[in-house]
């Protein structure tokens, strides 16, 4: 696996990640009819919130970024994306155990958005997500938090 570290986000990083909002999910967003070039990369302009994003750093490099909202005694996992040479690479599951590790530490519920047929929804199932609900686009899914009797 390479070497990653996460960095809070900052209000200087909002356009480095708009556009590679825009390659990461150009290929599912096409696959559901939905890719507009200016709507993918508006939506991350109007939902970010510093405060509660890290920018993922691959080998010194940006690659990625993810936010943990709060959101009354829950968490919204949000913007969770890695560009796509260093996908695969076992990053994401990394990232995501140390963010559920928080909300496991915390008692927390953990909810997110993905889009209907995303690859990246296997790995949000491996960490306990199970879909919640869905319309034609997203499917939401929950995860409980775990405690010392849910670990093997």
């Amino acid at each position: 696996m390479a070497d990653w570290e996460l960095r809070p986000a900052t209000a200087a990083d909002i356009e480095p990640l708009v556009e590679l909002r825009a390659v990461v999910m150009r290929a599912d967003l096409e696959r559901l009819g939905r890719y507009d070039e200016h709507r993918v990369r508006r939506r991350l302009r109007d939902a970010f919130e510093p405060a509660h994003t890290w920018t993922i750093h691959i080998d010194g490099t940006l690659s990625g970024c993810v936010a943990l909202r709060p959101d009354a005694g829950a968490y919204w996992l949000e913007h969770f994306m890695l560009s796509p040479d260093v996908q695969g690479r076992g990053v994401g599951t990394a990232i995501l155990d140390v963010l559920l590790d928080r909300c496991d530490r915390e008692g927390a519920t953990t909810r997110l958005d993905v889009l209907r047929g995303s690859p990246a929804r296997r790995l949000y199932e491996r960490h306990g997500f199970v879909p919640e609900g869905e319309d034609g686009v997203d499917v939401i899914m929950r995860r409980d938090p775990r405690t010392t009797q849910d670990l093997p």
